[in-house]
């Protein structure tokens, strides 16, 4: 029975591993063009390369996680009204909760996706590393590149090394830890971004909230206790893919935050200030082009002047009168 599971998991993973060293084979051998082949910064950064590649693709994911967390944001008021309504009744709750996920298109576990996902190149990246330390050749890495990767080292540590089989290397333990410790922070930072800047009052209090209160602190934890166990490479992955997110993120809280939070209100604040800057104090209507025209008071048009109407000359001289000669006397 388990090897049944274990070549389940082989044929599952098989493709991964193509993939990520096809994409971590491509970049080293660009990235070798201008520096030493068995250079431990050719290799990191190829892993740099894999990881843009992975979040780029993952882009559209995001824009459906930022839409649900959105959604769910907003209707927190709603959710408490059915939790005041439904309180005796769990199962009329739930179903009434899944309604309104269903009415409003929101999905409480899209914020996780992006996480999910990622799992699997993070698992296929940790175990090519693993085993190319140990000489074994995974994917499209041929053996020259294997031994090239289990050799590299940057600032003295190699790269397939972890925090735990430093075996007293200094140079390993110290950037394995201040990668782990970067890795733990970017984790924090991003997630604390989110509720503090995107999420209105309301939704600072509910279920959603303590949700997010959890993983806030929970996450930080497990990447570091973790991540003493992960090669320096696989924390390159990571703490890189947490600064993408970190600055997706403030791009999207910035330019499109969700309304009622304080990002909706600095960005009120922005527009204020440079509208103060041209001189404008009204506000100005938005065309979908992105352009303004300043509000100005427009005057009705004047009313087209009248032509008189043509006479015949029996009508003019009629109303003339007769001549002054032929003038009745009084």
């Amino acid at each position: 029975m388990i090897d049944f599971f274990v070549s389940v998991g082989g044929a599952i993973m098989a493709p991964l591993y193509w993939i990520t060293s096809l994409v971590l084979s491509g970049f080293h051998n660009l990235f070798s063009q201008v520096m030493p082949y068995d250079s431990g910064a050719s290799w990191a950064l190829s892993i740099v390369g894999l990881t843009l590649v992975i979040r780029a693709a993952l882009i559209p994911l995001f824009v459906k996680q930022i839409k649900s967390s959105r959604n769910m944001q907003l209707i927190q008021p709603r959710v408490k009204e059915l939790q005041k309504k439904y309180a005796h009744d769990r199962e009329k709750l739930a179903q009434e909760t899944m309604a309104l996920y269903r009415e409003t298109g929101t999905n409480p576990f899209a914020s996780c996706l992006p996480l999910l996902l990622q799992m699997p190149i993070f698992l296929a990246l940790f175990r090519m590393i693993d085993q190319a330390a140990k000489g074994n050749i995974r994917g499209v890495l041929t053996q020259e590149q294997v031994d090239s990767l289990r050799g590299a080292e940057l600032f003295g540590a190699s790269i397939s090394s972890t925090f735990l089989n430093a075996e007293g290397d200094l140079n390993v333990r110290v950037l394995a830890a201040v990668l782990v410790v970067a890795m733990t922070a970017t984790t924090f930072l991003t997630q604390r971004q989110l509720m503090t800047k995107n999420m209105p009052a309301d939704a600072l209090t509910g279920q959603y909230a303590q949700q997010q209160k959890i993983l806030l602190y929970v996450l930080p934890v497990v990447f570091a206790v973790g991540g003493i166990a992960f090669p320096i490479g696989v924390l390159i992955y990571w703490t890189t893919s947490n600064l993408w997110t970190m600055g997706q993120q403030f791009y999207v809280i910035r330019n499109n935050p969700a309304p009622g939070t304080p990002a909706f209100k600095a960005k009120e604040q922005r527009v204020a200030n440079k509208r103060a800057k041209k001189g404008l104090s009204a506000p100005e209507a938005s065309d979908a082009g992105g352009s303004t025209a300043a509000t100005a008071v427009v005057e009705a048009p004047a009313q087209p002047r009248q032509q008189p109407k043509k006479q015949s000359r029996e009508q003019r001289k009629k109303k003339a009168g007769p001549p002054a000669g032929q003038r009745p006397k009084r």
